[in-house]
């Protein structure tokens, strides 16, 4: 018998070739240069999305609204160059090209698919159309397919290219789609999109002054995907964990049984992934192991913060690491959190400014040497895009990979799934030790006392 992660979907049938959807009305035509914070090399990808929806809209109901809403979003209906100017930088010329959009059935029902929703697998990739092309710069910032299922039902998947939006600004586009698919009135229900991004331009001269450990300067040409310990044969395998309200509470109650210190929910998950997976993993002991975590920094910048609409990136990954050895022997749940707080705490202006100055060298780049990267989807509102026939029943990426990511779970605004994908040799243990929290508790007593915080 099948495991849900094997489970394959039946073949996916377009209804007619994919169609470009411009803006109704027109838009500026002009190029928009790209922010240091958006034009990270690990940022050149599409955020892809999975809905599912127990009734489906209509095709041509769905590709209205997107025309109307491009006119405010209209960089998504562009296309990515390199800037001229700038070896290796990105800018979008907004010239109204269009979004993909394409239309497809599957024979298979909203149960069939719940069935096998836990975990993402590769059969999952025919929900999305796949534009051809020899470079990221030739696949369009924003691709749409909307596969119809036998029962009524329907799944909504979307490609958003990352160098334009954050998690934030694209939970913004689509509940701005949603919205206009609902309503006949014309006052925003979200504030109107800012396309500008000097905001996070680097000074002149760049001159980095705050420790930024989550970033390094490398060889430009060298972009490990993997970690090094995790450079095997063994193939990935996403595992995934639900953790409710009650879990939380539990988890954050064990961080600091004895003292005042208090976590948050965020926090405490963090670090209880963060230990599970290095324990599961058994990396060698004297290896430096980093935890990277996206911190939303729309208002950690008091001197020049974004307008209220800013949809492009405005995040800088924080950083908390450790010796192996001790994330594996002596540093507890509670010592692990401390970790992250401090690491969020440090996140402050300058380190904002010092990330943006530092991108400005092409050879500085995100660490993900030993990293374990986390990215927060769970608190975005990402689980409320309702297309006028209810929410979905389920939200969450279209694969899975070493990006860890806290996903919210449909029907429950308080509970957390994560999903990562971990090589299949130590899948089970992983699994184990985010399902038992007292292995993981330690002896630490939440107060930071780790022997090496780096």
């Amino acid at each position: 018998m099948l495991t849900p992660a094997e489970y394959e979907l039946p073949d996916c049938h377009l209804l007619e070739s994919p169609s470009l959807i411009v803006p109704i009305s027109p838009t500026p035509n002009h190029t928009l240069r790209l922010s240091n914070l958006d034009d990270q090399k690990f940022l050149r990808f599409s955020i892809k999305y999975l809905y599912l929806y127990q009734q489906s809209v209509p095709a041509e109901t769905l590709k209205h609204h997107l025309s109307r809403v491009l006119v405010d979003y209209y960089p998504l209906a562009g296309r990515l160059r390199e800037d001229p100017g700038y070896e290796r930088k990105l800018m979008v010329d907004c010239n109204g090209k269009g979004a993909v959009f394409a239309e497809a059935f599957m024979d298979a029902t909203v149960g069939e698919f719940l069935e096998s929703s836990d975990r993402p697998n590769k059969s999952w990739r025919k929900l999305l159309y796949r534009v051809d092309s020899d470079s990221f710069l030739g696949v369009p910032p924003l691709v749409v397919q909307v596969t119809n299922l036998r029962c009524g039902g329907m799944i909504l998947c979307t490609a958003i290219c990352h160098c334009l939006c954050d998690g934030i600004g694209t939970s913004q586009f689509l509940r701005a789609w949603a919205h206009s698919t609902t309503t006949t009135t014309e006052i925003p229900v979200l504030p109107s999109p800012s396309h500008p991004r000097h905001v996070f331009q680097s000074r002149s001269p760049p001159h980095p002054t705050s420790p930024t450990p989550a970033y390094t300067r490398t060889n430009p040409n060298h972009h490990p995907r993997l970690p090094a310990f995790l450079q095997s044969h063994h193939p990935l395998v996403p595992v995934s964990a639900t953790f409710t309200a009650p879990d939380l509470l539990l988890l954050k109650k064990r961080c600091c049984p004895s003292s005042s210190l208090k976590f948050t929910s965020f926090e405490a998950l963090a670090a209880h992934t963060w230990l599970s997976w290095v324990r599961s993993l058994s990396p060698p002991p004297h290896l430096k192991v980093k935890l990277l975590f996206s911190i939303n920094v729309r208002g950690r910048i008091p001197s020049s913060p974004p307008d209220a609409g800013f949809y492009g990136n405005a995040f800088v990954l924080a950083c908390a690491q450790a010796a192996a050895r001790d994330l594996t022997d002596s540093i507890g749940l509670g010592d692990a959190a401390r970790l992250v707080q401090r690491a969020k705490d440090a996140v402050d202006e300058e380190y904002v400014r010092s990330v943006v100055d530092l991108l400005e060298d092409e050879s500085a780049g995100t660490d993900m040497g030993a990293s374990l990267v986390i990215t927060q989807w769970a608190r975005l509102g990402l689980e409320e895009v309702d297309f006028g026939r209810g929410r979905p029943l389920h939200m969450g990426p279209l694969s899975s990979d070493i990006y860890c990511v806290f996903l919210p779970v449909a029907g429950d605004a308080r509970a957390v799934r994560v999903l990562v994908s971990v090589p299949a040799f130590c899948a089970g243990k992983f699994k184990s030790y985010m399902s038992d929290y007292s292995i993981i508790t330690g002896d630490g007593d939440g107060n930071g006392n780790v022997i090496d915080d780096g």
